[in-house]
């Protein structure tokens, strides 16, 4: 029987939709949260080729979205260190759940956006899906838009000591973005996807 690959539509010595023919695969390094895959591959035009691709459990983002008194739109952000790039980051709410990976998008946002920022949303709406990194990555997020919001107390993993939880006017987020203090790429995608479907 053909080796079927974890990335969709991929077996070994067949071609797949883009015409490319994985010809051998191998599993390079994982851990609990990613597998490092490197597979041999073959060119339509019969160039070989090796791809290091990266497989990690889809994700949930979440834009957990408040009006207050006065009728003025409010988002919630995170601001967390990130070791790779030894920055810290503004972001909105996101997350995988690399232990339960039969768990539904749907739970992941509503599990994520609690953790992080202790909010429950009774209204989240899915605004579409995204890829992050498709040239080296499986991975694929879930975008999701949290209203009717309730303020709970969050429950943070013990390796998120140094996030920070902030609710800032959606005019001041879009700042953020223009003037480059959001950096984030998942974060920026979300909000321009939510943002052409006219739901922020």
């Amino acid at each position: 029987m053909p080796q079927k690959l974890d990335t969709d539509k991929k077996i070994i010595g067949q071609a797949d939709p883009g015409g490319i023919v994985p010809e051998s695969s191998r599993i390079a390094y994982e851990n609990r949260w990613l597998k490092i895959r490197e597979d041999i591959i073959r060119y339509p035009n019969g160039l070989k080729g090796m791809f290091g691709v990266v497989e990690r459990n889809e994700f949930a983002v979440i834009l957990p979205l408040h009006i207050n008194n006065e009728g003025i739109k409010i988002v919630t952000l995170i601001r967390q260190y990130r070791y790779p790039v030894g920055k810290f980051m503004w972001e909105l709410p996101m997350g995988m759940w690399e232990l339960k990976p039969d768990a539904t998008p749907e739970m992941v946002a509503a599990g994520e956006l609690e953790e992080e920022t202790g909010l429950r949303a009774a209204n989240m709406v899915h605004g579409g899906i995204l890829y992050q990194g498709a040239g080296y990555s499986t991975q694929k997020g879930h975008v999701f838009l949290a209203t009717d919001l309730t303020q709970h107390s969050p429950k943070r993993e013990e390796t998120e000591l140094h996030m920070t939880c902030h609710t800032i006017p959606l005019t001041q987020f879009e700042e953020m973005i223009q003037n480059g203090q959001i950096t984030c790429m998942v974060t920026i995608a979300a909000f321009c996807l939510l943002r052409s479907k006219k739901l922020v």
